[in-house]
């Protein structure tokens, strides 16, 4: 009966521990069964990041100026080899390799599992793939993978505008975007390469990959290839934009600004000497990179939106505006000019020696008479000049997004006394009136300013995105600035006689093409003080140090009775205006004249009507009259006083 008893004890003992194990088993079964599930998952699954495919950049006319092209790599697997390092000098003899590639590669198989793939090359050609493919059975471990590489067609034509990708560094990891932690994924480093990079980018997608207790991929069981990125067309004229750079590339350094009138719409935006995009996508060596540096014109530099400039004489009509606005002169007041302007016992020099004459405005800016601006500048004021200057684009931001766009300088009384320490003084002033001294702006503001004269008034601001994706950038209406229409008349008058009138500065450069005449001025600006010993020794500006030379400026529109083409150019220590920026300028806004983008329009699938073929015209200056050979070059030399030299700010690219 004991025994019983104890068999019953034990028994039910035994069952309790059953119903215990029982309850534990069907709790981790149902209850918990999907977690433990996903967990045995995880240790044969892996999910494997895709990079999307980067979205286009194009014209206005659907022409690709940054697309993808394909990539082709040769690859090894260590352990599928016998001898590694006799296989990469297999390959080194097949195709070339660059120095060190092979113990590079060893030291990084030590690091790395030996059935993960080790890039070799990337970027061959077509016959250094065929050449590996023919050679393969001679190669165990090694193959072809294929790839995007971003490619421009373009390359230097558009290198500063559009920029380039590079790889993922700190820096840029601002976002918990997976894609930024990718190998070898790029993002967008200058240019709109960088400003639209959120756009263009798109979305990571992903593989889920089936591997062995070691980690070696066994099959892929799903893939979703994520959203590749938008494609962004822009406002440029891509052809338009290759004659640009073709043009500008006779000189040393130079750059230059295409933009509508009405809309603010950029069809041409170049800066030379320039660089290789692709050779930044595809891994930049250190020889070039030293040779970009070394280069004293400064090809890493978009000076278009950088570069920083004495305006020269092109400043003339904000000085006008600024007079005629303010009332402190009018359209027939005159100024006679002997070639100078006294102002106590300081000198102010005219371009002139022999001086002009009596002259009113619109002669003063047709013949760019210096001395009219010394004297009416001091009725005026500084501060009336830089207020008008701020209203035509000139030393602010003009929003473009590029990281490399600079503001320029616009003195005041304030300025001078808050970053120097002193009072402005009435000498100052006259030297600023003519755009020297402290006085500087970029190209694109140039283009602004000139755009805001020709469209009557119209604050417009430069475009240079026309849709993302299928969705146009939507259109906006410039707000007047409220100038008298009779004075923006007179300055255009005075404009239009620059390059129309015999006695024009710019005269040797006009448009006899009918309807599509120009009108612009000249500017010639100093970088280095002439002194007094160098003019009574008849040293010319060519005889200078080519960095020590004055740069020569140009900005017009046309056609100048319907301005709706504007142009501005800016040559660094080129020369004078009107001998070397105008004749460039003039076939500049002629082919933008002839090609035409504002009437053909980008279209709601984001391709323009196809352009019409390119122009061949005939480029060579006209030759000048007689009386061009007496304003060949403008600048007005240093004035016998305290007047700063230009070099107070440093012009930005100015090499």
């Amino acid at each position: 009966m004991s025994f019983t008893r104890r068999a019953l004890l034990i028994g039910a003992m035994q069952g309790g521990l059953m119903a215990v194990l029982a309850g534990r088993l069907a709790w981790l079964q149902v209850v918990e069964g999907h977690r433990y599930k996903t967990l045995a998952e995880n240790n044969r699954i892996n999910v494997k990041l895709l990079a999307p495919s980067r979205g286009l950049i194009l014209d206005r006319y659907g022409v690709a100026l940054a697309e993808n092209s394909q990539n082709f790599r040769v690859l090894v697997v260590p352990e599928q080899t016998t001898n590694l390092e006799q296989v990469l000098n297999n390959v080194a003899k097949l195709i070339p390799l660059k120095e060190g590639t092979v113990q590079t590669i060893l030291k990084t198989a030590k690091r790395s599992p030996r059935f993960a793939s080790l890039e070799i090359r990337d970027n061959l050609s077509w016959d250094e793939v065929a050449t590996i493919e023919v050679n393969l059975p001679d190669l165990p471990g090694v193959s072809i993978d294929v790839g995007e590489v971003r490619y421009y067609p373009l390359g230097e034509a558009v290198a500063h505008m559009i920029g380039y990708v590079g790889a993922v560094d700190k820096a840029d990891q601002t976002t918990d975007d997976p894609l930024l932690k990718m190998p070898d994924f790029k993002i967008g480093k200058t240019g709109l390469e960088k400003v639209l990079d959120s756009e263009l980018r798109g979305r990571a997608g992903a593989a889920e990959v089936e591997v062995n207790v070691v980690g070696r991929e066994v099959r892929e069981l799903s893939r979703n290839p994520g959203e590749p990125g938008r494609d962004v067309t822009l406002t440029i004229d891509s052809e338009l934009q290759d004659y640009v750079r073709e043009r500008l590339s006779t000189q040393r350094s130079a750059s230059a600004v295409i933009m509508d009138a009405k809309t603010g719409a950029v069809y041409a935006m170049a800066s030379v000497p320039s660089f290789d995009p692709n050779e930044f996508s595809r891994g930049l060596t250190p020889e070039t990179w030293n040779r970009l540096l070394a280069d004293p014109g400064v090809p890493l530099n978009n000076k278009a939106i950088g570069g920083q400039y004495p305006p020269g004489s092109t400043y003339k009509m904000v000085t006008a505006m600024a007079g005629l606005e303010s009332g402190a002169i009018t359209p027939g007041r005159r100024v006679f000019c002997p070639g100078h302007f006294n102002m106590g016992d300081t000198r102010f020099h005219c371009w002139k020696q022999g001086g002009h004459g009596s002259v009113d405005l619109v002669t003063a800016l047709a013949q760019s008479c210096d001395t009219y601006f010394y004297q009416v500048s001091l009725d005026i004021g500084i501060d009336k000049i830089g207020e008008m200057a701020n209203r035509f684009g000139l030393g602010v931001m003009l929003d473009t997004g590029l990281a490399e766009e600079r503001k320029g300088l616009i003195p005041s009384q304030a300025w001078k006394r808050s970053h120097l320490g002193q009072p402005w003084h009435r000498g100052e002033t006259v030297v600023a009136s003519i755009g020297q001294g402290y006085v500087q702006a970029t190209p694109l503001q140039l283009a602004v300013m000139t755009a805001r004269l020709a469209n009557g008034g119209h604050a417009v601001m430069p475009q240079l995105t026309a849709m993302i994706g299928d969705v146009p950038i939507e259109k906006k209406e410039w707000p007047s600035m409220g100038f008298n229409p009779a004075h923006l008349a007179i300055v255009r008058d005075g404009m239009e006689h620059v390059v129309m009138y015999p006695r024009g500065t710019a005269y040797g450069s006009r448009i006899t093409v009918e309807g599509m005449e120009m009108a612009g001025k000249t500017g010639t600006s100093q970088v280095r003080r002439i002194t007094k010993e160098q003019r009574a020794l008849g040293i010319k500006n060519e005889d200078l140090p080519w960095n020590h030379r004055h740069h020569a400026l140009f900005v017009g529109y046309a056609p100048y009775n319907d301005p709706r083409y504007v142009v501005s150019v800016v040559v660094e220590h080129g020369g004078g205006g009107s001998a070397v920026a105008a004749p460039i300028a003039k076939d500049l806004i002629l082919m933008a004249q002839q090609r035409n983008p504002a009437a053909r329009a980008v279209s709601p699938d984001g391709h323009g009507v196809p352009p019409a073929p390119m122009p061949v015209h005939n480029t060579t200056t006209l030759s000048a009259d007689p009386a061009d050979a007496e304003i060949e070059d403008e600048v007005a030399p240093e004035s016998e006083s305290v007047a700063p030299e230009t070099e107070t700010v440093p012009a930005q690219g100015a090499g």
